[in-house]
């Protein structure tokens, strides 16, 4: 139990209180409910409340032991002096641990009792002036006496708890202490807090071994009580098997007299279907040797219920059913081209997978996992390779997925268990060759119930997964014929061992240019169909396209792009269902009273109009983005100020960079003495987002240049890459992504590291023709390029 049920809207802040105040006979004070701790014990301890809070937080800060006292009335919210009890223990905060769900938890161990003498006002937190209260020694055979008497009783009441530790047993036997005895005991007693709390102001110690033996006595009254009852209920559980095998009997009598019916009829049926199941031999001898066991049992037992399921799953699983695969290369480039715009080293890939698998039809293919952002057509592959064997496709969705028994199944022990999603995917799929696809598998999680990506490394590896054993089928399923895809949308979240066992295969957002052939090519047939709407009845024109793609959509898919082109249809549809028009043809002047204002406008220009402003670029789960980094000074003594949500990567490089601009401040052309005069404000907005990444260092030092030389950094550039603290220019990942995002925002320069040069060949062509890609071996280069500002070769020289 225990200060407070519920839990506060917001964690309050660190107190200011002045630690100076608080003198060595003073406590901080933690008030509790329902719970009183004893000396020597270590237990957990739940706080929300704010002033606990602030309690607690200043006994960790300061190394101080903190008193817990408990309150007479658990519903009071903010208890004062006197709602507290005024005898408590002291105790060590042992850990403190702040919850995922934003709750506060405590392990403490009891030291010693403690009475509070008054209270101290003004400060955030409760503060007593207390005195301490000796703890009385082992003293007399009659107090040896109770305490072996306490012993006795306390072994008793353990061996009648159905499920006590035998730990704790040997922690109350090896105690010698009297004192601390009587507080283990009282501990763990299952009586009222007020109880307890009589026993923590018992400091006679004749007294409270009395005292708490007379309360384990009555609890061993009701433990003796439930254990009668137990037996009571386990002669009427015998009592139901004993019914159980009357029941039988009278089913064989009725089988010997010829009067078994349907039953029978029910047993041969399951029998034919399991001979034509086409089980392996292993399969096929545990589902005869459950048939039997299931013409044995009664109909009206639980156990039939889940037997009789489990046999139909057994029977209707394709242990042999495999689809003709037809693998045309032609074909296969047919239908990737017609399902897919681009994507060219994509298909070339699936291509060559097909073509392998055609060559050698029992080999084992390799798994493919399409890593890229939403919307840019991962799942639609899978569907076409699907075509392109002409077999079954079937999905199984991971996102979300944290207990084990969804990939290996429940174990057959209760009502309801079934198998987990692969076996489920293969019987709707009905076949053993079809293609599975295991869809966000970076989406899934973890828990108490197991790890489901644990569970998976057996089924995507093809050295073991002709063997998989489901924990409800109980025999092994062969998937080695089963053609795994993934989809993910980034690595990271992904575990190695699972990583490893699958080739992954990038997909990069789309270009403009491609966003419209795609519209041209799928996405419009697809929303005139889903609006009733004929191909001349509405029409969009490319240049509308194009500016929908610019200014209302700006992402690596097309699934928004999709939506708003729905949205200019059914427009059209409105005006045609009144009559108004019978065509419409869309083009640009028309969507700002369709669509409204733009939502994404230009901004680089605005931004990066006045010094201390700089364009980079970042990589995102969904594609890439531009991300603007703002500095400026003000007046103070050195400080680094850092805003925007940055993580630790992100701000060891602003850290660098300011390292790195005073050591070369000489050599700009800057002051030095104005660093010791101004605090540096390194801020990135959209504050409201988390930002982080090994790739933001030459941005921060492009704008601390700006700033400090009052330059004004070129509106139409932008730039990536790390640094280090002699000038160069660092390799980061991402180009594809980061100069795709930079073209679609309006930019025609980008800044790269010299070292990123080879990844220049897998920009779209048409990105490459528009934008002018500069590569950069030291900072040197990046200043010159972005604002102008030529160095002295020597002085470069010189400094590195």
């Amino acid at each position: 139990m225990t200060d407070a049920n519920r839990k506060d809207s917001q964690q309050p802040q660190s107190s200011g209180a002045d630690t100076h105040t608080i003198t060595d006979d003073m406590l901080v004070i933690v008030p509790v409910r329902n719970l009183v701790l004893f000396p020597g014990t270590v237990v957990p301890v739940a706080i929300n409340r704010d002033r606990s809070l602030a309690a607690a937080q200043e006994a960790v800060r300061n190394n101080r032991k903190v008193g817990f006292l408990l309150q007479h009335d658990p519903d009071l919210q903010a208890p004062t002096g006197s709602d507290l009890y005024a005898t408590g223990t002291v105790a060590n905060i042992v850990r403190y641990v702040t919850g995922a769900d934003g709750t506060h938890h405590l392990v403490v161990q009891g030291e010693r009792r403690f009475r509070v003498l008054d209270w101290q006002n003004g400060l955030p937190y409760m503060v007593a002036r207390v005195e301490y209260l000796p703890d009385p020694s082992n003293v007399g055979s009659d107090v040896e006496a109770r305490a072996l008497n306490l012993k006795r009783l306390a072994a008793e009441a353990i061996s009648l708890l159905p499920q006590a530790p035998a730990e704790l047993s040997n922690a109350i036997q090896s105690v010698e202490s009297a004192s601390t005895l009587a507080d283990l005991v009282a501990s763990f007693m299952d009586v009222k807090p007020a109880e307890k709390q009589e026993l923590l102001e018992t400091l006679d110690l004749k007294v409270r071994l009395e005292r708490v033996s007379a309360l384990l006595q009555k609890r061993i009254e009701v433990l003796r009580l439930q254990r009668q009852l137990e037996d009571k209920t386990r002669d009427a559980i015998d009592e139901r098997h004993k019914e159980v095998l009357l029941r039988e009997q009278l089913r064989q009598i009725r089988k010997e007299l010829g009067e078994e019916g349907e039953a029978g009829e029910e047993i041969a049926e399951l029998r034919e279907a399991i001979e034509k199941a086409g089980m392996p031999e292993e399969a096929k001898e545990q589902a005869e040797k459950e048939l039997k066991r299931l013409e044995r049992m009664s109909d009206a037992s639980a156990e039939y219920s889940m037997l009789r399921t489990w046999l139909d799953w057994m029977i209707q699983l394709p242990w042999s059913k495999l689809d003709k695969e037809s693998i045309e290369i032609e074909h296969a480039r047919k239908v990737l081209d017609e399902d897919h715009f681009g994507l060219d080293k994509i298909k070339r890939r699936i291509v060559e997978y097909l073509a392998v698998r055609k060559l050698n039809p029992q080999g084992r293919s390799p798994i493919l996992c399409f890593v890229g952002p939403p919307g840019v057509g991962k799942t639609s592959l899978g569907q076409s390779i699907a075509r392109s064997l002409g077999v079954k496709f079937a999905r199984v969705s991971l996102g979300g997925v944290h207990d084990e028994a969804e990939i290996r199944g429940h174990r057959r022990t209760y009502i309801g268990a079934l198998p987990g999603n692969i076996i489920q995917a293969i019987r709707k799929a009905g076949t053993r060759n079809s293609v599975l696809m295991l869809d966000e598998i970076d989406k899934l999680g973890a828990g108490i119930q197991g790890d489901p990506s644990a569970a998976l490394l057996e089924v995507l590896d093809p050295e073991q997964n002709n063997t998989f054993r489901d924990n409800y089928l109980g025999v092994p399923f062969d998937l080695s014929k089963v053609v795994f895809i993934a989809t993910a949308n980034m690595l990271d979240t992904i575990p190695g061992p699972l990583r490893d066992r699958m080739e992954v295969i990038e997909l990069t957002g789309y270009t403009e240019d491609e966003k419209v052939e795609i519209a041209k090519r799928y996405l419009m047939r697809r929303q005139l169909e889903a609006n009733g709407l004929k191909p001349e009845q509405a029409s969009i024109t490319d240049d509308a396209l194009r500016q929908i793609a610019r200014d209302h959509t700006r992402e690596a898919g097309v699934r928004s792009f999709e939506r708003m082109i729905g949205s200019v249809l059914r427009n059209v549809a409105v005006k045609i269902a009144e009559g108004t028009i019978t065509q419409q043809t869309v083009d640009v002047d028309d969507l700002a009273g369709i669509l409204g204002a733009p939502r994404f406008e230009n901004e680089v220009a605005m931004r990066v109009s006045v010094p201390g402003v700089a364009t980079g670029l970042a990589w995102t789960p969904v594609g890439g983005d531009i991300l603007f980094i703002e500095s400026t000074r003000v007046p103070g003594n050195g400080k680094l100020i850092l805003t925007g949500q940055l993580g630790d990567v992100m701000k060891e490089s602003a850290q660098a960079a300011l390292s790195l601009l005073k050591s070369q401040a000489a050599r700009l052309g800057i002051d030095t003495t104005v660093f010791d005069k101004s605090d540096v404000h390194i801020h990135v907005p959209a504050g409201a987002i988390p930002k982080d990444g090994p790739s933001a260092g030459v941005s921060m030092f492009t704008s601390l240049v700006s700033l400090f030389t009052n330059k004004t950094v070129r509106s139409d550039l932008a730039m990536t890459g790390e640094i280090s603290l002699r000038g160069l220019v660092l390799p980061i990942g991402g180009v594809k992504e980061k100069t795709v995002a930079a073209h679609r925002a309006g930019i025609r320069k980008v800044l790269l590291p010299a070292r990123n040069r080879k990844d220049l060949e897998d920009v779209p062509k048409s990105v490459r023709d528009e934008v002018e890609f500069v590569f950069c071996e030291r900072v040197d280069d990046v200043v010159r390029e972005a604002l102008d500002i030529k160095l002295n070769v020597a002085q470069v020289n010189a400094a590195a």
